[in-house]
């Protein structure tokens, strides 16, 4: 599991393709401190397993799914990314329930620059825009953010200094494309309600 809070912006050192699928070798000293083969590290809010570390660098295999349903299959060697490491048991949930299992993508519209923040406004595809409320959470490219309006094909979010300066979104230009990760609490509310059954008859229903 994973939080949201970017640790490090790191750095494609090359991609390798191999058919319908690929070899990252990413740049990211704080992150590999103590990582081993099998661990898990978020690139741009995609959780991704450690083949090998190297000197502040490691390799990560990216199936066909990871490429089509997110911005991977677009990275090339010098791209910047965000990267996280799970959080541990115990530890602070500093932003909210992310799982590292991206939703989909969608393309960044316009950024108004406010006196020392900016609003931003994502494009929201349809198959993701109930889960989007006013106030709730959602993940851009691995930042657990606070969604500021939300409408049907649409949200906007505000970016703060260490935002904009310490992720990948303080360079987002508009037409650029980001991952988005809604909440799964949303989804499994849905999925128990679209699966309730109605009381039979005999049935002790718990007083109110």
């Amino acid at each position: 599991m994973f939080t949201g809070i970017i640790e490090e912006l790191g750095e494609v050192v090359s991609v390798d393709r191999a058919g319908d699928s690929a070899l990252l070798r990413l740049r990211g000293p704080v992150v590999t401190e103590g990582a081993r083969h099998g661990d898990s590290i978020a690139v741009n809010g995609v959780c991704l397993t450690v083949v090998e570390t190297d000197g502040g660098e490691f390799t990560a295999d990216v199936m066909a799914e990871s490429l089509l349903r997110s911005n991977l299959g677009r990275l090339a060697p010098g791209a910047r990314v965000n990267l996280e490491r799970p959080t541990p048991v115990g530890g602070r949930l500093g932003g909210h329930i992310v799982q590292g299992h991206v939703d989909g993508t969608a393309a960044v519209l316009s950024r108004t620059p406010g006196d020392h923040w900016e609003s931003v406004a994502f494009e929201l595809p349809a198959a993701l825009s109930r889960y989007v409320v006013e106030k709730g959470s959602i993940t851009v490219d691995g930042v657990s953010l606070t969604v500021v309006e939300a409408a049907d094909d649409r949200f906007t979010v505000g970016l703060i200094p260490t935002t904009l300066g310490l992720t990948t979104l303080g360079t987002r230009r508009p037409g650029e494309v980001v991952n988005l990760e809604v909440d799964i609490l949303a989804k499994y509310v849905e999925r128990m309600l679209a699966h309730q059954e109605p009381p039979r008859p005999g049935d002790r229903v718990a007083p109110r």
